[in-house]
Formats: structure tokens, C-alpha cells, sequence
């Protein structure tokens, strides 16, 4: 797949390769280093835009990490507050356990 460059870029090198043009320098040869230049822009721009997915992708990687740490940092002391909740829980219900078999004891007792 052969891209051709843009107009800018054409226009860009042939004026690079006419600043850069020697004395008693002909026409084909000025055309054939301006093709250089627009070959070189288009290598530099292919370069940068695989740099530039590159970064994406890392910035990507760490923002989904970074969302991933703090989820599970979350679900962490989500945890925590449920164990203890659950934990005081626990030793209430037991009190009110003890305490109902302890009404049935008397209760039976006073029979």
C-alpha cells in the first residue's frame, strides 16, 4: 500500500531541496533529492505516529492500572469494614443468645 505524501509535504521538500540546490545543478537532480526529502518526511511522520500509539497505549496501561490499584484498595477496606461489622455482629447476636436461653432457663425454673 503506497501512500502518496500530502501536497504540503511535496511542497515542503521541493522547497527544501531548492534552498539546498548548488550551482549549475539541473532539474531532475533537484527533483530526485526533493523525492529524498518527501521519502525522509514521510519515514519521520510514520516514526512519530508509532511513538505517539505507543505512548497511548502506556499512558493507557498505567491509567488502567492505576484504576485497578484503586478498586482494589477499595474492595480492600471494603472488606475490612464488612469483617469488622460482621465481627460485632457476630458477638452481639451470641449476647442476645445467651440471654434468651438464660430467659428460658428462669422461665422454666419459675414453672
Amino acid at each position: 500500500m503506497k501512500q502518496t505524501p500530502s501536497p504540503e509535504t511535496q511542497n515542503n521538500a521541493q522547497a527544501m531541496a531548492k534552498a539546498t540546490q548548488k550551482p549549475g545543478q539541473t532539474k531532475e537532480q533537484t527533483k530526485l533529492i526533493a523525492a529524498g526529502i518527501e521519502k525522509g518526511i514521510a519515514e519521520y511522520k510514520k516514526r512519530e505516529k508509532a511513538k505517539s500509539r505507543e505512548r497511548d497505549k502506556a499512558r493507557k496501561q498505567r491509567l488502567k492500572a492505576k484504576n485497578n490499584d484503586y478498586e482494589s484498595d477499595e474492595v480492600d477496606s471494603l472488606n475490612e469494614e464488612s469483617y469488622s461489622q460482621m465481627t460485632s455482629l457476630t458477638w452481639v447476636l451470641l449476647g442476645l443468645l445467651l440471654l434468651s436461653w438464660a430467659g428460658f432457663a428462669a422461665y422454666f425454673l419459675m414453672l
